[in-house]
């Protein structure tokens, strides 16, 4: 069972298939307001925050899908990510497909190949 799911239950919709981005490390806590993942992206870490799709749910006025700075506190074998400490809004989305699309941008670069030229 996903750390979102004990929290936020079964029923939170997030939007988009989840199992498609292996990248998204669920990192979300009983104490947040909604589910987040964390992914390294161009050597930077990033939280998504995943809010609930009806805005009367939320408990602040901010777009469904945000993703901001983070910072690691650990190791790349034992990555501790947490939002760092000025973080910097990176994107907001309101719609999974603007957020899905996005996704894919990283998915497709992060499954490039090197090939070397000889």
């Amino acid at each position: 069972m996903s750390a979102y799911h004990q929290t936020f239950g079964y029923k939170f919709d997030l939007g988009f298939d989840l199992s498609l981005y292996p990248f998204l490390i669920d990192k979300s806590y009983q104490n947040d307001m909604c589910p987040s993942f964390y992914f390294k992206h161009n050597n930077h870490y990033f939280i998504l925050w995943v809010d609930y799709a009806d805005p009367i749910c939320r408990e602040e006025d901010y777009p469904r899908y945000t993703i901001i700075s983070a910072v690691n506190d650990g190791d790349n074998i034992h990555p501790e990510i947490r939002t760092a400490s000025q973080p910097t809004l990176q994107l907001e989305f309101e719609q999974p497909s603007d957020l899905i699309h996005y996704l894919e941008q990283i998915k497709q670069q992060l499954n490039a190949k090197v090939v070397s030229i000889r």
